[in-house]
């Protein structure tokens, strides 16, 4: 396999979204993650491309398996990797995003990856720090790793990235997900379907070119991918929702539902899961449709790639400042 030019795969100096990727860029990204796949699956899992590389994961939000993720991503490639507990920390006590920001920027840190519950809280942190930041998921706004390692999954399953018919299905009102996979895999060139309640529909989702059903097997009729949604629970401030059950019933996906995709459609989920409200159980570990552990997999393999390619360009741009 011929591994991606790495000094100009990812331009900028930050990852904080999709939009600013162009198709070439995502491609690029997705090729040299194919590489740390294959590292990752050595018995011997290190990498030296951030030796002496410093990385302070600062999550606002809970999180198990994006935080794991990118921890697991900053080892293996030989960085000093720092969580920082929010919950113990002075920004419990008071302290502001700038001034935990100022903080940070003090220590000289090379990669900061950052979760905050607020839409644009990463993108003002990160005017605040000379590092590289990578977005980790900001309130509603975007996460682009998890677009790009649900893409490397699809990409992968499918043997190609363009020209697929693929269903959002579920929140995508409150879906950070949902917004940085429409955005990615419509610059692919892939016909976009959203499926949800028009409670949990956004408005003037129009604008996003996609198509929208408010009927799953309307919205499933020959998709070659099924991408399900968890309930943002956490976000929601009032009744989205009659009933847990009701929801499963019209929305959850099942056998059923999936029989009018195509046969070989493929099954995602961001995760975690909430079974039976979202997704069969049985149907989430059908190895022969569900992807779901693949993008676990993909997870550590893009955010490797991500770090690799950023801490690159923060060595050009200081050198260009020296």
């Amino acid at each position: 396999m011929q591994l991606v030019s790495r000094s100009n795969a990812l331009a900028q100096r930050d990852l904080l979204g999709i939009e600013g990727l162009s198709p070439d860029r995502v491609s690029a990204i997705l090729d040299l993650s194919e590489s740390y796949i294959a590292l990752n699956r050595n018995a011997q899992k290190k990498s030296d491309v951030l030796s002496g590389r410093t990385l302070i994961l600062l999550f606002f939000e809970t999180s198990t398996r994006t935080r794991t993720s990118f921890e697991l991503a900053g080892k293996r490639l030989g960085a000093d990797v720092i969580n920082i507990s929010v919950a113990s920390s002075a920004i419990k006590k008071g302290e502001t995003l700038i001034d935990t920001a100022m903080t940070l920027n003090a220590m000289h840190p090379d990669l900061l990856v950052v979760r905050h519950p607020q839409s644009g809280a990463v993108d003002l942190l990160a005017q605040k720090v000379n590092c590289a930041v990578l977005n980790a998921g900001d309130g509603r706004h975007e996460h682009p790793t998890q677009a790009l390692l649900d893409a490397l999954t699809i990409r992968r399953a499918k043997g190609r990235l363009h020209r697929l018919s693929i269903a959002i299905c579920g929140d995508i009102a409150h879906s950070r997900v949902a917004r940085s996979n429409i955005m990615l895999l419509g610059k692919m060139e892939n016909r976009i379907r959203l499926i949800a309640p028009p409670t949990l529909m956004p408005a003037q989702i129009g604008e996003f070119g996609v198509e929208v059903f408010d009927d799953m097997e309307k919205g499933l009729k020959d998709v070659d991918v099924v991408m399900m949604l968890r309930l943002q629970k956490e976000r929601m401030d009032g009744g989205f929702i009659p009933s847990e059950r009701e929801y499963y019933h019209r929305y959850g996906l099942d056998a059923e539902k999936l029989a009018h995709a195509k046969p070989d459609a493929i099954v995602m989920h961001p995760g975690p899961m909430n079974r039976g409200v979202e997704i069969d159980g049985t149907l989430a570990d059908d190895i022969n449709r569900s992807v779901i552990q693949d993008q676990v997999e993909m997870g550590v393999a893009v955010r490797m790639a991500a770090m690799d390619l950023l801490a690159r360009n923060l060595v050009d741009s200081r050198k260009a400042t020296a």
